[in-house]
């Protein structure tokens, strides 16, 4: 597979804000497809295609940029590493009752989106340890040393968990303004950032014409949970970009306003790598 992730770095880090793409990987390990039961469109459906390229243009604005390589549907870097599905990894002891794992979404995935199987039969322990010993480790490890450096340096890190969310998952969620979102904020809630930050986020995507919702039907997962902690001075939300505003979600392929959406979006990341201690807040607010 090459590559484990990218930390794309700035050359003047001016910002303290780290922005991470965990589920844009889509380099896929040839033996992991030969024993897929899918088809070579199926098994990216649960990929956040393209968010990548969407917040590339952070390092230009002072930001860190982790992006990782390996697919959401061989390992999920936005779980527990101990949220193993005994339904697909031989020797997992069955939880008490963690939903994710249940609905085949653990840290090894047992299916990808519409509960679409990946493959039959389960998995050794010792493959699903190699992974994540692999891939899952040492994103996290990165992950947990830039947040560290940048609140050494600033005085506080803003961690923005980058995602992208089927036009499906909408279907229930609140209506803004008698419209769904564009995008859903989340934070756990209030509980991984405070309020502030993400007052100051709203603001700037409904400036740039987006429409934003707040921790419905989302409010973040393990990364933003287990990262936030706004009383060590350590921020986390969560970002999720509706699909259908820039690509088409059946063949997996860039709109042809892609460019124009690419563009928006990295105006407000210019203004979100501006999130910062108390004098860059006071103004954002």
């Amino acid at each position: 597979m090459g590559e484990i992730y990218t930390l794309k770095t700035p050359e003047s880090a001016q910002s303290c804000v780290v922005f991470s793409s965990p589920h844009s990987g889509s380099r896929y390990p040839s033996e992991f497809l030969a024993a897929s039961r899918l088809d070579s469109l199926a098994i990216r459906s649960s990929e956040d295609a393209f968010v990548d390229e969407l917040f590339a243009e952070a390092p230009k604005y002072g930001a860190h940029l982790l992006l990782a390589h390996a697919p959401r549907a061989f390992i999920d870097l936005n779980r527990s590493a101990d949220e193993l599905d005994p339904a697909i990894v031989r020797g997992a002891k069955r939880g008490l009752g963690n939903p994710r794992v249940e609905a085949g979404l653990g840290v090894i995935p047992r299916v990808v989106a519409n509960g679409q199987v990946i493959r039959s039969g389960k998995i050794p322990m010792s493959d699903a340890q190699d992974r994540i010993a692999k891939y899952y480790t040492p994103y996290h490890d990165c992950l947990a040393d830039v947040l560290s450096r940048q609140k050494t340096v600033h005085g506080m890190a803003v961690l923005i968990d980058c995602h992208s969310m089927p036009q499906g998952a909408l279907d229930n969620a609140p209506l803004v303004r008698r419209r769904l979102p564009d995008i859903i904020l989340g934070d756990r809630f209030g509980v991984t950032s405070d309020r502030w930050l993400l007052d100051a986020a709203c603001e700037i995507f409904e400036a740039a014409g987006f429409v934003v919702a707040r921790n419905a039907p989302f409010s973040g997962g393990y990364i933003t949970q287990n990262y936030g902690r706004p009383r060590r001075s350590i921020h986390a939300f969560q970002i999720e970009i509706n699909r259908a505003l820039y690509m088409d979600e059946v063949n997996i392929e860039k709109r042809g306003d892609f460019d124009e959406i690419r563009a928006a979006l990295s105006n407000v990341t210019r203004q979100l790598a501006l999130l910062g201690p108390a004098p860059v807040a006071l103004a954002a607010e």
